[in-house]
């Protein structure tokens, strides 16, 4: 009986080429297969093939959120007068995909305590906060545009910033005005107002940022607050162009209780933005800001992204930008839990 034999194959296509079981090793096939051969060899140094995928395509999703469990303590959202690229749901919504812990809700021109409420009623699970910024529309540092910003029905107006874009020392930095609403007098003292403002701080445990003001200025203010009873203090954006404090600046700032904040923005900024109003603020590199958290300590910084403007990245991914360009530069996992969860958590809620 003859032995059962597979039969042989042969194709031949439509240009008249030919292979299969039997097909002649023309010189062209010899050549596929060395080159094939060649190619495999290679592909054999990698421990394996989806490795070498991985090297030539973006990485897949994280695991874990980059920002879960994080608060993002200074947010820009429409409506506003200013371009927006999402409006106060649609970050709230975005944020709660990626199990952010909370946001606060920032506009020059208008009280967001109530947004925070009308935010957390829309979006169950994320936490939003509001204030006040003390610029014109406000009536400048006004005490009664602050009293009337915590009575917001939910309690959720926690922030006051004292003045930015009309604050005294940014039109005069940037050329914009002849002067602003000044928060000290000639003598470098913080002036009465500015007194009953920080009064109404302390009773009511808000949280007082300094806005726009100089490194000086910013003293000043962080220790007016101490005097008045404030344990809520905040830099704002310390390390931007219109403020700019050195790290022994904000040693002192810290020696007096106040957080420095730190944004996504930052990097972003610089001669080389793309969007032409960021270019004449000086860039803060994730270096720059590794370097001051070594040098001051981590407990004394928070954590924010100040973007949301039409043409920048999106608040998320911003923050997710700022969270892997610190650790990049040496800054733990720990010490970001503490700068953009534990320590805002307390200013917000403790």
């Amino acid at each position: 009986m003859k032995p059962f034999r597979l039969p042989r194959w042969r194709f031949i296509s439509c240009c008249g080429h030919a292979w299969g079981h039997d097909a002649p090793a023309s010189g062209a096939r010899r050549e596929f297969l060395k080159v094939a051969a060649v190619g495999a060899a290679a592909l054999a140094g990698l421990r394996t093939p989806a490795e070498a995928q991985v090297r030539v395509f973006p990485p897949p999703p994280p695991a874990v959120s980059p920002v879960e469990g994080l608060i993002d303590f200074h947010v820009h959202c429409a409506p506003d007068v200013f371009g927006r690229s999402v409006d106060d749901d649609e970050s709230a919504q975005a944020y709660l995909a990626r199990k952010a812990e909370a946001i606060v809700l920032k506009n020059h021109v208008s009280p967001t305590g109530a947004r925070a409420w009308l935010m957390r009623k829309h979006n169950p699970g994320i936490k939003a906060f509001g204030g006040v910024v003390l610029n014109g529309p406000a009536g400048g540092v006004n005490a009664e545009a602050v009293q009337w910003m915590w009575r917001m029905q939910g309690g959720y107006g926690r922030v006051v910033w004292f003045p930015t874009f009309d604050a005294d020392n940014h039109v005069k930095h940037f050329k914009d005005a002849p002067e602003g609403v000044k928060v000290v007098g000639a003598d470098g003292k913080v002036l009465p107002a500015v007194r009953d403002v920080l009064k109404v701080c302390a009773q009511q445990k808000l949280v007082v940022c300094t806005g726009h003001a100089s490194p000086a200025q910013a003293l000043a203010l962080i220790e007016a607050a101490r005097d008045a009873g404030c344990d809520r203090v905040v830099v704002t954006h310390a390390e931007f162009e219109v403020v700019n404090m050195t790290v022994e600046q904000m040693k002192k700032a810290a020696a007096m209780g106040a957080k420095m904040e730190i944004c996504a923005m930052g990097p972003l900024m610089g001669p080389s933005a793309p969007l032409p109003w960021m270019r004449h603020w000086r860039q803060v590199t994730h270096k720059e800001s590794a370097d001051h958290i070594k040098a001051v300590g981590a407990e004394h910084f928070i954590l924010s992204t100040d973007l949301g403007q039409t043409g920048n990245p999106s608040l998320w991914d911003g923050y997710a930008m700022l969270v892997a360009g610190l650790m990049g530069q040496g800054i733990t996992r720990e010490q970001i839990t503490l700068m953009g969860r534990e320590t805002p958590g307390k200013l917000l809620m403790g």
